[in-house]
């Protein structure tokens, strides 16, 4: 049998348990619940299914609201009952006035954050289109950005309706509030750190300010950090030692895409090697590490930074971040957690490796930890070269030895 999962779960029998998980797939995603099969995936059967069929059908109409669209089938050979559950448009679905979601094979319950943006999507509204509480607003950054980069003389209220930030009957919205010069918003923390994260060089915040102030500041940080002037003959050329459309496009991102409902900052962590940014999420996890962010969560600031060139197009930023680092041996990583998501951007390095270190580099990076002898038994090298490749190895920083004494493994740092 197949391992229960976030889409599957096993019920020996009938037990209200199960009107959880019916929550759960009805707000966050189809599923299936099979009757019969223990914890361990045994099949153990259902003596009657009919009055099975019955009693689940009960259960749910009786405890979830609103109702669900499911579907119960009989599998008459095996014995079971197969529920499937459909996710459904007038969320939340609540099972004793509480709503649920799938982690991994468990249902647990959505906390008050989570339990609003439910609540919205079921009104097919986003959090950006929701009436800013503050109604006297002033755009002068926004303004000045427009008849900078797009030539537009007159901004006005028109405009502001153009870009959807307005409404005559509601007034603003809170999308304006996030481009008016000053609000609410917690915005963007950034802390340099000197050789361990015990020593703090700088520390800025940018808040309650426009996202275009934040962006440009926080560019601004970036530049005096990560970036060298390099005098060629009578020209000066600045050259930046982390990809500055990688650092661009990552901090777009995390402004375009952050959940707004959460009030807390982007984070930005400045290192001698690396920078990461983390910003308050909650994209599914196929859909941000394959570069496929084809629906925004906020599609007025999305609109917003293409129109002013800060994202080239939607739901390709990823990739082109991957793509910066294409020539290089230090790659970009992306980790997402249930409520945030980090880039980390390395620097670029200019290191020249023999052929015999640029293949156990590749080694490692394909087979993750791996022991010296199965490195020397796949370059084909005795002992003493292996220990001398990977001590170069580890002393430019590229590989880190893990365990101890017969336990020692390598792996890409």
């Amino acid at each position: 049998m197949e391992r229960e999962n976030k889409t599957l779960e096993y019920k020996e029998t009938l037990t209200k348990s199960f009107l959880k998980t019916v929550s759960a797939y009805a707000n966050y995603g189809t599923g299936r619940i099979i009757f019969g099969v223990n914890d361990d995936g045994v099949i153990v059967g259902i003596n009657d299914l009919d009055q099975l069929c019955l009693n689940i059908e009960n259960s749910i109409n009786d405890n979830i609201t609103p109702h669900p669209s499911y579907r119960l089938t009989q599998d008459h050979d095996k014995h079971l009952i197969i529920l499937t559950v459909e996710e459904g448009l007038d969320k939340p679905y609540y099972y004793k006035n509480k709503a649920y979601c799938r982690k991994d094979s468990s249902t647990i319950e959505i906390d008050r954050i989570e339990l609003n943006r439910l609540i919205l999507e079921g009104m097919n509204v986003n959090y950006e289109d929701l009436q800013a509480q503050n109604q006297d607003l002033t755009f002068h950054v926004l303004e000045s950005y427009f008849q900078k980069q797009l030539g537009i003389k007159d901004f006005n209220k028109d405009t502001l309706i153009t870009l959807g930030l307005y409404d005559y009957h509601k007034g603003y919205n809170k999308c304006a509030e996030l481009f008016a010069d000053k609000n609410d918003c917690k915005g963007i923390d950034i802390m340099r750190f000197g050789e361990s994260e015990d020593v703090v060089l700088d520390r800025r915040t940018f808040e309650h300010a426009s996202l275009l102030t934040l962006f440009e500041k926080t560019e601004e940080v970036f530049s005096l950090y990560y970036s060298q002037e390099i005098i060629n003959g009578m020209t000066r050329e600045r050259k930046y030692l982390i990809p500055q459309k990688a650092f661009r496009e990552a901090l777009a991102n995390a402004i375009v895409h952050r959940s707004y409902d959460n009030n807390a900052h982007i984070n930005i962590a400045m290192h001698p090697e690396y920078i990461t940014i983390t910003s308050p999420n909650g994209l599914s996890e196929e859909a941000y590490e394959n570069g496929n962010i084809s629906v925004l969560r906020n599609p007025k600031i999305g609109n917003i930074f293409f129109r002013l060139r800060y994202i080239e197009s939607f739901g390709t930023g990823i990739r082109r971040i991957k793509a910066l680092y294409n020539d290089s041996l230090m790659k970009p990583e992306f980790i997402l957690t249930p409520s945030t998501i980090s880039i980390t951007l390395p620097i670029l390095k200019e290191i020249n490796l023999t052929k015999d270190e640029l293949r156990i580099y590749n080694i490692l990076s394909i087979h993750g930890e791996m022991r010296r002898e199965e490195i020397e038994k796949e370059l084909h090298v005795n002992k003493s070269k292996c220990i001398r490749l990977l001590n170069k190895l580890i002393s430019q920083q590229l590989v880190e030895k893990i365990g101890q004494s017969s336990a020692i493994k390598y792996k890409l740092k």
